[in-house]
């Protein structure tokens, strides 16, 4: 099992959005970028687990658990002219960008700020906390996935 991080502007989608979804599943669709789209084909599986981060928004941060429920498949958006996720060089026979499948599975008791985690010794080396990180699919430790649930969860102050 591997730990991953996706971030998501809680105005576009959020983690409570999710959990709404039918089966508290969706897919994650629209990165468009190589670094992320090849953690998602070549890395993600089902049964690995995400932290879902809020991004883009007043108060950064981690809302809870997710998990992948199906294995990369290509991203059909990229071939709807009128979808804003559109790349006119991605085509059915030729993908170029790919989504998973997410499910919901734990609200933290407690909204895990990135000040909170910036605060942690033990997760210094998070990627979300490095200078000019900003993909939207990153690979986390177990143990900073660990450490920001017991943070979560209220076990540990932040």
């Amino acid at each position: 099992m591997k730990y991953w991080l996706m971030k998501s502007e809680p105005t576009v989608f959020s983690f409570d959005d999710l959990k709404g979804r039918p089966g508290s599943t969706d897919s994650w669709e629209g990165v468009r970028n190589y670094q992320a789209r090849n953690y998602m084909r070549d890395e993600m599986k089902a049964g690995d687990l995400v932290l879902f981060y809020h991004s883009n928004c007043e108060v950064p941060g981690v809302a809870g658990i997710a998990e992948v429920v199906r294995t990369a498949y290509p991203d059909h958006t990229s071939w709807n002219p009128v979808s804003m996720y559109y790349d006119p060089k991605s085509t059915p026979q030729n993908p170029r960008w790919f989504m998973v499948d997410v499910r919901w599975k734990e609200a933290f008791n407690r909204y895990v700020t990135l000040t909170d985690m910036r605060s942690r010794p033990e997760l210094m080396k998070m990627k979300v906390l490095q200078k000019g990180q900003r993909l939207s699919v990153q690979p986390v430790s177990e143990e900073e996935f660990d450490t920001v649930c017991r943070m979560g969860r209220g076990l540990e102050g932040g």
